[in-house]
Parts: C-alpha cells; sequence; structure tokens
C-alpha cells in the first residue's frame, strides 16, 4: 500500500518562508516521479512543481518560479518543497502525489497517489 504524507504547513507572514515535507512509503521512490499542488478555496487544484526521478530534471509553474524549489532525498523517500518569498496568493492547501511513472508532469491526473495535504495561509 502506498502512502504519501505531508507535513510542515503552516501560517507565516508575506516575505517569509516555509518548507513543505512529503514522506513516500511502499513504492520504490527512487524510481517515481513526484509534484506538489495546491488548491485555494473555491478554485480547481493546481500544479506548482515536479521532480522526476533522479532529481536530476525540475519543472516549475510560473507564479511560483525563482520563489519555490522541489528537491528530493532518495534515501529518506521525501521530497521538498522551499517556498520563500511567500505572497498571500501563495495561500492554498498544498497536496503531494506520487506518479509512478519516473518523469515530470504538470497533470494531476497523471499522479497515481496523493496525499491529505498541508494548509499553507501567508498574512498580508
Amino acid at each position: 500500500q502506498v502512502q504519501v504524507v505531508e507535513s510542515g504547513g503552516g501560517l507565516v507572514q508575506a516575505g517569509g518562508s516555509l518548507r513543505l515535507s512529503c514522506a513516500a512509503s511502499g513504492d520504490t521512490f527512487s524510481s517515481v516521479a513526484m509534484g506538489w499542488f495546491r488548491q485555494a478555496p473555491g478554485k480547481e487544484r493546481k500544479f506548482v512543481a515536479s521532480i522526476d526521478w533522479s532529481g536530476g530534471n525540475t519543472y516549475y509553474a510560473d507564479s511560483v518560479k525563482g520563489r519555490f524549489t522541489i528537491s528530493r532525498d532518495n534515501a529518506k523517500n521525501t521530497v521538498y518543497l522551499q517556498m520563500n518569498s511567500l505572497k498571500p496568493e501563495d495561500t492554498a492547501v498544498y497536496y503531494c502525489a506520487l506518479r509512478r511513472e519516473g518523469s515530470i508532469s504538470l497533470v494531476w491526473r497523471a499522479y497515481d497517489y496523493w496525499g491529505q495535504g498541508t494548509q499553507v495561509t501567508v498574512s498580508s
């Protein structure tokens, strides 16, 4: 049984930083791609960032490029999302997702397993 569990959300002031973590179990972590998506109240789920199985390829939404960094530690079965220069519009529930095919995808339907989400709130 594959499990994906996010942590690290919280309340931060605009301009601040947070680091989200996502631990995956039950699969060969070093062969899967991972992604982060977010969903604000009343809005659809949107792509944030993705990293391939090796960690050598990453992709970001334009809205977070230059502020967020996705990385992974295959020895710990964990992927991270470092979020800097946070803005109120970054407020959302952030979801981590696992894609068994190891390449990057921007499409939520391409991911096979999802975490329960972690709330990030950025105050102005």
